[in-house]
């Protein structure tokens, strides 16, 4: 128990470089102890009830904000290893410590290392990241499976949320946004898992256009398109990017608008002056009080937005949605997982099916057709950049029934060099549907001719 709530007061994302800093300016460096060799469980284990039964629990709280109780806490750390007479050898593996007591252990490093993009811990003795698209094994351990049940309940209880044997799955963030899931056993067969998703520096639409996840033409466009409110689906595997673009697109959302995000862990980060942000709520212990994704899209319609922004549709939600976007709100956007267009569209089909209101195939395909205006593709390629593999266009239904639905650009593949992926964005020769273009002349916004008359739009 003592552990748990030592862990909640001090989760948090970055915490070991200001324990260093206070360690470095209080008294110096951490003195090599002289004495027996302690193994590092215990000496971690003893410290860390020690400060827990001698500091006061607002201090604990308020460590990160006020560097004078970061200081004094820091020195107490430093007389309880001085009173173990242990053996540390370095001052790395005194911070191995201050680390395992006020961050996330082995895995702080990373977390701090701006080059991962994921950490993935697969037990406590498999420790995976992704760098650049590219996954890798890490040397770093937990100490057993319990140690990294105390840093998943750090992480999982700083948010509000909880996990334990009743309920061994939980969504949760770090203070910086970044995203995580947890499962422990028996759901996890190897022990405790722990996945983060790093939240790392915002892109800038500029930034990925240099970086050659779409051409300036195609970014002109979308731009276009968010001013004049059409509805737009981002479509992507996991880890393709789809929030990022999603944030992307949203800063070309006009100031004066008033923007509803609704998400299950809070990733979204509009920079408009009227943004409303709701995130969803597990149940509680007793089982109650659950707020879902779906109950927030009911609740943001009654909240006079103009824009309605969901980071991800995955159930019956997309209902909603839908008639959202069909009711005087036009202009939202979503992300869902997809492998191509088409495939989006299918998958709206099954979610709106979720939503238990029996409506015939034909009904739903109506709504999709009359909600959603484009749907761009996001894909991770081998080489692990991300890119726009496509931008199509929602028309109508065929005569079968089915929607029919356009591909504008597409991603043309040009081969390999070096390991990296040849290839552009080129238009497909159809051109945007007249429908769309009164919308956004309506709106004083006109798409470039020459983007969709079929020549490559970047070599």
């Amino acid at each position: 128990m003592k552990r748990g709530l030592f862990g909640r007061r001090l989760g948090g994302g970055g915490q070991d470089q200001a324990v260093r800093s206070a360690a470095e300016t209080a008294d110096g460096p951490i003195p090599e102890l002289t004495g027996r060799r302690a193994d590092l469980t215990d000496v971690v284990d003893r410290v860390r009830q020690k400060l827990i039964a001698r500091v006061a629990a607002e201090d604990l709280r308020a460590y990160r904000t006020n560097p004078k109780i970061r200081e004094r806490l820091v020195r107490q750390v430093r007389d309880l290893l001085v009173g173990e007479q242990a053996v540390l050898g370095s001052q790395g593996l005194a911070e191995q410590i201050l680390q395992d007591l006020f961050g996330y252990g082995p895995i702080q490093p990373l977390i701090d290392d701006p080059g991962v993009t994921e950490i993935m811990v697969n037990g406590p003795d498999r420790v995976w990241v992704e760098r650049e698209g590219r996954l890798s094994l890490q040397p770093m351990r937990f100490r057993d499976a319990e140690h990294l049940r105390i840093v998943i309940e750090r992480i999982v209880g700083a948010v509000g949320r909880r996990i334990d044997q009743s309920l061994p799955l939980a969504d949760a963030r770090l203070p910086d946004g970044s995203r995580v899931h947890a499962v422990l056993p028996t759901v996890g067969l190897d022990g405790p898992y722990l996945t983060i998703r790093k939240f790392g520096r915002r892109l800038t639409a500029g930034e990925l256009v240099e970086r050659g996840s779409l051409d300036p033409a195609t970014l002109r466009f979308l731009a276009a398109c968010v001013r004049a409110r059409l509805n737009v689906v981002v479509s992507g595997g996991t880890g393709s990017g789809k929030t990022t673009f999603l944030n992307c697109l949203s800063t070309f959302v006009p100031e004066h608008e008033r923007i509803v995000t609704i998400e299950d862990s809070a990733e979204l980060q509009l920079q408009q002056p009227h943004v409303v942000r709701l995130e969803t709520r597990p149940p509680n212990v007793e089982g109650q009080g659950e707020i879902t994704i779906r109950n927030l899209v009911r609740n943001a319609l009654r909240m006079r937005p103009d824009r309605i922004v969901i980071g991800e549709c995955r159930g019956g939600e997309a209902l909603d949605m839908l008639q959202a976007m069909n009711t005087g709100h036009e202009g939202s956007l979503t992300t869902l997982h997809a492998n191509n267009p088409q495939d989006a569209v299918r998958r709206l089909e099954v979610m709106v099916l979720m939503a238990g209101e029996e409506l015939p195939a034909r009904a739903i395909r109506e709504q999709i057709v009359s909600a959603v205006d484009l749907i761009v593709q996001i894909g991770r390629l081998r080489d692990g950049t991300r890119r726009v593999l496509a931008v199509s266009q929602v028309l109508g239904l065929h005569a079968h029934g089915s929607v029919t639905v356009q591909d504008l650009l597409r991603f043309r593949y040009a081969g390999e060099a070096d390991g990296k992926v040849l290839g552009a964005l080129a238009a497909t020769g159809i051109s945007l549907a007249e429908p769309l273009t009164a919308r956004m002349a309506e709106h004083g916004v006109h798409p470039e001719r020459e983007l969709f008359e079929g020549a490559p739009l970047c070599s």
